[in-house]
């Protein structure tokens, strides 16, 4: 019983001690985190589209489809009145970036991105459409007038969210974006980011 007792307890010192080394060698090595320009453009172009800004307004458009003679006015004259709440997506497409748009000089990286875009443009609740036709127009080619109105409305949208404002506050928070995600890969290099 005393040699059994005797070999679990050497077992036990010999594997404590072999723990205690590997715990003292393991402390002291760092993983070698090497990031290179190609890394950098990977993880960004994996990201896809960044949305920066997103504006939403109420638009409303009047759209007239009449010829100056009263009679053809009369007959086949449209006039659509629209108006909606437009949702306008600004941001960054990163998978438009090339490998020289990461430059790495010792501590520093410095990030070329394109300029902001508008990524889509959506409807957020209903479309309210007043349609006044003429009267052959409405038996002959009746048309409620969304799609036209929805295009209008649209573009409308899209003009208010292209300002200079908008599309300066898209950039500012891209770079922003950008530069902490580059922070994360590599925490100890200094990063600047700068649009095309």
């Amino acid at each position: 019983m005393k040699n059994l007792f005797k070999a679990v307890l050497f077992v036990v010192v010999i594997l404590a001690f072999g723990a205690m080394i590997g715990w003292l060698l393991a402390k002291d090595a760092k993983p070698d985190r090497t990031v290179s320009g190609q890394t950098i453009l990977s993880a960004l172009r994996e990201r896809g589209f960044l949305v920066t800004e997103t504006s939403v307004s109420t638009v409303a458009t009047t759209i007239i489809d009449n010829d100056s003679s009263i009679w053809k006015k009369l007959f086949w004259g449209q006039e659509i009145r629209a108006s909606a709440v437009m949702e306008v997506n600004l941001g960054v497409d990163l998978e438009e970036m090339k490998a020289e748009d990461i430059q790495m000089s010792g501590g520093k990286i410095t990030v070329t991105i394109p300029g902001a875009k508008i990524f889509n443009s959506r409807l957020v609740g209903d479309i309210n459409v007043e349609n006044k036709q003429g009267i052959l127009k409405r038996i002959l080619e009746n048309d409620d007038g969304y799609n036209q109105a929805m295009a209008e409305l649209i573009k409308q949208a899209e003009s208010a969210a292209t300002s200079t404002l908008m599309m300066e506050a898209a950039n500012d928070k891209a770079k922003e974006e950008i530069k902490r995600l580059v922070g994360y890969m590599a925490p100890d290099k200094e990063v600047t980011v700068t649009i095309k």
